[in-house]
């Protein structure tokens, strides 16, 4: 382990994030001016079309040269940072086939942000295994379905059901590895988890305001979690998520 590794190992949680904040938060720059030039213009609340796609997927298009201006080396060497890209570019899919949801395309925006949902859990990988952690997503998934269930018809009382399954898995994934305490953990893993509850919170209020009843303030609860869901997720992958020891040895080399 070389220098470097051993004082990021030896600081607290605050200081490692006051320095990726300083590393990352200008790369992060057009994102933030892409977020709110959404919520200035409001474009995807009028007809759809597509400057409103635009509009709705510029700051996940940010998101993505976020990961490439780590360096396309960086991306072809980290399988699990390779696979969050590709799930950024799902979820632009999805926001796009969402424009179009009065018009037929809700159910193609959904597998799009399935899809994402794989690839997450993917990245996250599964060690460590946490049943614990991933039983208590289960009920909790469970409940919610129950929630929504009396409100669905049709297709959707399968696919939301499938759907939350798949949601509540990457959920638990990305949960499973967060430690705050001892020396084990590390900062990705606070924003894969944060990230991945956030979206779970963006997706819920989706379902409930679609198929059971209108939310308060609906659209900027839902674009404001997802948004920082997704900027969370993105921060997660620019360090190597393979186990600490096999990280730290090749962070030695």
């Amino acid at each position: 382990m070389d220098a470097t590794s051993r004082d990021r190992g030896a600081l607290s949680l605050p200081n490692q994030l006051s320095l990726r904040v300083k590393s990352e938060g200008p790369k992060l720059v057009p994102f933030f001016k892409a977020t709110c030039v959404y919520f200035v213009l409001w474009l995807p609340s009028s007809s759809p079309s597509w400057v409103s796609a635009l509009v709705k997927c510029l700051p996940i298009f940010c998101l993505w040269l976020f990961l490439l201006a780590h360096g396309l080396g960086f991306l072809l060497a980290h399988p699990s940072a390779t696979r969050i890209f590709v799930g950024l570019i799902f979820s632009a899919l999805g926001d796009a086939f969402l424009i179009w949801q009065d018009q037929g395309y809700f159910v193609h925006g959904l597998l799009m942000f399935a899809v994402t949902h794989m690839f997450y859990a993917s990245a996250f990988g599964m060690r460590p295994l946490a049943l614990r952690t991933g039983l208590v997503m289960a009920v909790l998934s469970g409940l919610c379905y129950a929630l929504l269930y009396p409100c669905l018809t049709g297709a959707f009382t399968y696919l939301v059901g499938v759907y939350m399954a798949l949601i509540s898995f990457m959920g638990w994934r990305a949960v499973a590895g967060l430690q705050l305490v001892g020396t084990a953990w590390r900062w990705t893993e606070l924003a894969a988890g944060s990230g991945a509850l956030l979206f779970i919170v963006s997706d819920l209020t989706i379902a409930l305001n679609k198929f059971c009843f209108p939310v308060p303030y609906s659209r900027a609860l839902i674009m404001s979690t997802y948004y920082a869901a997704q900027m969370l997720i993105a921060l997660s992958a620019v360090e190597s998520r393979e186990p600490v020891e096999d990280y730290r040895l090749s962070k030695a080399k």
